[in-house]
């Protein structure tokens, strides 16, 4: 019992967010990256971050980073970019950051970016690598999408990888959407601009599945009691967030009382 009374508080702290963000969607932001491959990286580097989508949740207004955005600005041809790599990465990242910057007091919802492999921090390592000096993002300010559903949802409400389930379940357009394996590989074979539209894609299916979170519409796999479980205390939250039941348990209550007065 001790644990599916933190499984339902859990869940009560992660809706209770989420209706706090809800309120406040104008200053709302949705983020995705992509960089390099994470694995076989013999001189023990950290990935190069290669592509940054950010987009206002209220407005649907996004702005992206990119290298070969900052390359076409230096009028390098893609072959040669390779060349180039620190110096674009840099500038990319001194853009990133001052738009960081300007919108600190924002929340940033993200699906996964918690640590130094993928996250703020393996932004913010790179930067510091190459020269700069970032500007780091309070984590009160940071949303974990990923995280919240598996609190609401119970950790199996869908199959892995759970992005592209979640897609493919929602039927959310997924065209020039790429595995981070296959965007790795983009950026070996120089597909700058195929990586950069997978980057621009993932942040829209991020803002739909978080849309559809907020509005009760997201289809996941997740039975009743794997969402609730089978404490008594359960009764009470599927009464709570279900106009129907509590229709059902109001309609039960008045025909108790009719009987008792009959």
């Amino acid at each position: 019992m001790g644990e599916e009374l933190r499984r339902l508080s859990k869940r009560r702290k992660a809706l209770h967010q989420l209706r706090e963000i809800g309120e406040r969607q104008d200053n709302t932001l949705v983020i995705h990256y992509s960089c390099e491959s994470f694995y076989d990286r013999l001189d023990g580097s950290t990935p190069r971050i290669t592509s940054i989508a950010v987009r206002n949740f209220a407005s649907g207004q996004t702005e992206s980073f990119s290298i070969h955005k900052i390359a076409e600005l230096s009028h390098l041809l893609p072959a040669q970019i390779v060349n180039h790599y620190d110096d674009l990465e840099h500038q990319m990242l001194d853009e990133f950051f001052r738009f960081l910057t300007r919108n600190e007091r924002c929340i940033w919802v993200h699906w996964n970016m918690r640590d130094i492999n993928y996250g703020f921090q393996a932004i913010e390592h790179r930067y510091r690598v190459l020269g700069g000096k970032p500007v780091r993002l309070p984590e009160e300010r940071k949303f974990d999408l990923a995280r919240a559903l598996g609190d609401v949802y119970g950790r199996d409400y869908i199959g892995h990888p759970r992005l592209e389930s979640l897609t493919k379940k929602n039927k959310i357009s997924d065209i020039g959407y790429l595995s981070g394996k296959d965007e790795a590989a983009a950026f070996e074979t120089r597909e700058f601009v195929k990586l950069h539209q997978s980057t621009l894609r993932k942040v829209n299916v991020l803002a739909s599945i978080f849309e559809r979170t907020l509005q009760g519409s997201l289809q996941t796999n997740a039975k009743w009691y794997q969402i609730y479980g089978f404490h008594p205390k359960a009764l009470l939250e599927i009464v709570t967030e279900h106009w129907i039941w509590s229709l059902i348990v109001v309609i039960a209550t008045v025909l108790s009382i009719v009987v008792v007065f009959l």
